[in-house]
């Protein structure tokens, strides 16, 4: 069963693409714009944009015969809730357990790591 709190690879995408315009919204076009080259067809966009909406992470609203969309979660938002599910997940809710995992795992330099241990104090 699909998890509709989740994007999947190509979803996250496009809503990536979303979040990047200027305007915060945009057309099927403009979201298009944003993948690299070979850009997928604007029908598979479209059908992803339709899913998003679905799923509830964007609205649409009809503009003469073209769909405007705009995100109903911002990217930071998301990224708590991918967060999140991953402690949940991988590390039984064990903040400490997730953080090290982080931290051993990302090359981080020792400055990087200061501010780590900075922000918990």
């Amino acid at each position: 069963m699909t998890d509709y709190r989740f994007m999947t690879r190509s979803e996250f995408q496009c809503m990536l693409n979303l979040w990047n315009l200027p305007t915060k919204g945009g057309f099927v076009r403009d979201i298009q714009e944003g993948f690299e080259n070979p850009k997928p067809a604007y029908t598979t966009t479209a059908t992803f944009m339709k899913i998003l909406v679905r799923k509830g992470f964007c609205k649409m609203e009809r503009i003469g015969a073209m769909q405007y969309y705009t995100p109903k979660i911002t990217k930071d938002a998301y990224c708590k809730r991918v967060m999140e599910k991953a402690r949940e997940d991988y590390f039984g809710g064990d903040a400490v357990r997730f953080v090290q995992f982080l931290i051993d795992n990302n090359k981080l330099s020792q400055e990087q790591k200061e501010a780590i241990a900075a922000k918990l104090r």
